[in-house]
């Protein structure tokens, strides 16, 4: 009878802790996107579990931020600066995802605010974009810095010139004081890992076709940081606009060399954070 008893103890503690646990998981949200989408058709699978999920980094803007074309402040209804290429950036990444690897990937993309108690453990990946404007908390950085050392991974893509870069710098050293933004060279692994990414090049959004690269962002980048193993826990595109080249794949006059080499570049992205 005691044994029984415990058994029992265990089986409801179980059950309770993943109640717990689930409860900490934030469901699927559609937000408002910066650039208006409302015409993303959501894929009949969306939902359906998978090993793999696209995330998306929720932050607030500084108050200067540029783009925030319709002078929204509050970031957790949408419409600010992280929903730059949101939602149809991620859905097509997701589809080129699925058609490029054997990884199996849920068919929605998942927006995560860092302020939602423990939720960010739940998404091993994340993109962020616009990051020269972001402007973290400090509780926000914290969290993102313990999601990174725990074996997260974070893209951090689309800023340009040096303004851009003070305002991503001034987030990445609330997150890690004591961790340079490191170049990454040609021969490691984030290179390598499905497609070997020696010839990178500058990717062009869609507005830089009319006038080429903004605010003095002429030289591509490819950073990171590291945790003290050597594994990039960040991936860095300075000066490209990655996001870009997903979103607009199959716009005929968006040129497929930035959409071929956006994707590899995402695809093995992914590949590395699953592997290392």
């Amino acid at each position: 009878m005691i044994k029984l008893k415990s058994a029992l103890c265990l089986v409801v503690g179980g059950i309770a802790l993943s109640g717990c646990l689930y409860a900490y998981q934030r469901p699927w949200r559609l937000f408002e996107s910066l650039e208006r989408y409302d015409d993303i058709p959501i894929p009949p699978d969306g939902q359906d579990p998978a090993e793999f999920v696209f995330a998306r980094l929720m932050y607030p803007s500084l108050p200067y931020a540029k783009f925030e074309f319709r002078g929204r402040r509050d970031w957790r209804e949408g419409g600010t600066s992280w929903t730059e290429d949101y939602p149809r950036a991620d859905r097509h990444f997701i589809t080129a995802l699925r058609r490029l690897s054997r990884i199996n990937a849920r068919g929605l993309e998942q927006p995560v605010n860092p302020d939602d108690v423990d939720d960010i453990y739940n998404w091993p990946w994340m993109y962020t974009g616009l990051t020269g404007n972001w402007d973290l908390t400090d509780e926000q950085a914290a969290k993102i810095r313990e999601f990174l050392l725990r074996g997260g991974f974070l893209y951090a893509d689309d800023f340009w010139g040096p303004d851009e870069w003070h305002g991503f710098e001034a987030g990445m050293k609330k997150i890690f004081p004591n961790r340079d933004i490191v170049e990454v060279p040609d021969e490691d692994a984030l290179f390598h890992t499905v497609y070997d990414l020696d010839n990178r090049f500058q990717i062009l959004g869609e507005w830089g076709l009319r006038r080429g690269p903004r605010d003095g962002g002429i030289t591509p980048q490819w950073l990171g940081v590291r945790d003290d193993q050597g594994r990039l826990m960040v991936a860095v595109s300075f000066n490209s606009d990655i996001g870009d080249s997903w979103e607009f794949a199959d716009l005929p006059a968006y040129p497929e060399r930035f959409s071929a080499l956006g994707i590899r570049i995402g695809v093995n992205y992914v590949m590395y954070s699953m592997t290392h």
